[in-house]
């Protein structure tokens, strides 16, 4: 018995018409008629009764059209229900906390404008963890400020990720040529968690130098650094990206380029693997979205 002996069947036992079915299926009158056939030789029970017009089906027949419309419609439907929920599937990122409120979310403004059906499910984790999720398959894509090379991973640049020195508006930093970590190093500490990538190489440059610090508070938010340094509490190094046009008003911020790695932050995708049609959408976005900012770094 094959799927399409039954699905013909059960669109002439729907129409009571060998012919209709075979102009509803696109097939021939006489495929339709054989796959009749052939399911009623090897049920060995006759399903139609060809002497009345239209055609009518005998008890075996209207036992089998009950059983078997189901399941035909079922089949049948399975791509169309497969392909429903791939497009409505989340795309799945994840990206670090100097990030996600500032670089991720230009993107997804512009996202959502043009995708609004799309949507989106935002992981924050730290650098490490956001290419061991996209490794282990946990998230479609992840975006970071800086990529080694990794076998398992493809990796695609889309923006500039300088740091700078933030300081309260009129702090004496600002009004001396910044030459050495160890200048703002004489100056309380706000920074990001321990582990974050900015923390890990501005304390590894101040203890390779032997410049003593203190860390006075750790926040995993840059935004709230911001407010912190603003209320004159500390000094803090973070991304360029992560300062605002309405942060001068209260904010002195200082280019550490020639003190700190300039990197290539971007987008971390399985390699080898199809992303879906949402996913290759979003990092479309991206690029359109972040290009014109690399392009006047």
């Amino acid at each position: 018995m094959e799927l399409r002996e039954l699905r013909s069947f059960c669109v002439a036992a729907r129409v009571r018409s060998i012919s209709r079915a075979a102009d509803i299926l696109g097939i021939g009158q006489p495929t339709v008629t054989t796959h009749v056939q052939k399911l009623e030789a090897e049920m060995g029970t006759v399903l139609f009764d060809r002497v009345k017009r239209p055609i009518q089906l005998t008890t075996a027949g209207e036992t089998l059209a009950k059983l078997a419309s189901p399941l035909v419609d079922g089949i049948d439907a399975l791509a169309d229900k497969t392909a429903d929920a791939d497009r409505n599937a989340p795309v799945a990122i994840a990206s670090t906390p100097d990030i996600i409120p500032h670089t991720l979310l230009r993107v997804v403004r512009v996202f959502l404008a043009r995708h609004p059906h799309i949507p989106l499910r935002v992981s924050s984790k730290n650098r490490l963890d956001v290419l061991e999720m996209v490794v282990d398959g946990d998230v479609d894509v992840g975006i970071v400020q800086t990529f080694e090379p990794d076998d398992r991973l493809e990796f695609e640049g889309m923006f500039v990720f300088e740091r700078v020195l933030i300081t309260p508006a009129g702090h004496p930093l600002l009004d001396q040529p910044l030459e050495s970590l160890a200048q703002l190093a004489e100056w309380p500490l706000i920074l990001m968690s321990a582990g974050t990538h900015t923390r890990d190489i501005l304390e590894r440059e101040l203890n390779r130098r032997g410049v003593a610090y203190e860390v006075i508070v750790e926040l995993d938010s840059l935004d709230m650094i911001k407010r912190y340094v603003a209320l004159g509490m500390g000094v803090s190094v973070g991304p360029r990206m992560a300062i605002e046009p309405e942060d001068s008003e209260r904010l002195g911020v200082v280019s550490l380029a020639h003190l700190l790695p300039v990197e290539q932050g971007g987008i971390v995708t399985p390699r080898g693997k199809k992303s879906s049609a949402q996913t290759q959408l979003f990092i479309s976005v991206m690029r359109d979205t972040l290009a014109p900012a690399s392009a006047r770094r």
